[in-house]
């Protein structure tokens, strides 16, 4: 009977997010845009793991940390402003994901996912996503920019 006992209560103390938990993970995506802003390449690359993966809105762009941080270090910066977030947890609590609407002022909309996971530093990107959202209507228009863009550009190279 003790053994059932100490199962349930093993069972209903198991980890449920809290808000706290989503308050965390979402100031760190906050810290991002704003450091990401003011050009502020330490704090930004900080939040961050060391193995971490950024994709960029190019298909070539997948870049580890120190290639990201090469990217980035060579510009002023660029501003996002977070209009949208949806974050979720994993039941054990250690990785969550989001997604979020951003607007930028060159860009418009944008749309950024990404994976956080939980260190003894706190919270930090394991990967971070990118991507310009395609309206259905014209979606077809574009992908087929994109694929004359891209046959284009393999003409060149051969």
């Amino acid at each position: 009977m003790k053994y059932i006992a100490f199962i349930v209560a093993i069972f209903f103390t198991g980890f449920t997010a809290t808000a706290d938990d989503k308050a965390d993970i979402s100031s760190v995506l906050d810290q991002l845009h704003a450091n990401a802003g003011s050009a502020s390449w330490d704090a930004y690359f900080a939040l961050y793991t060391d193995d971490a993966i950024f994709l960029g809105t190019d298909a070539g762009e997948r870049w580890d940390k120190p290639t990201f941080k090469g990217y980035a270090s060579q510009s002023n910066g660029w501003v996002y402003r977070m209009t949208e977030r949806n974050i979720d947890l994993t039941p054990d609590g250690d990785h969550a994901w989001f997604d979020e609407l951003l607007v930028n002022e060159k860009y418009g909309v944008s749309r950024g996912t990404g994976i956080l996971i939980r260190t003894d530093a706190g919270w930090k990107i394991a990967q971070y996503h990118l991507v310009f959202p395609i309206p259905n209507d014209i979606a077809a228009g574009i992908t087929q920019q994109i694929q004359t863009f891209e046959a284009r550009k393999k003409t060149e190279q051969d």
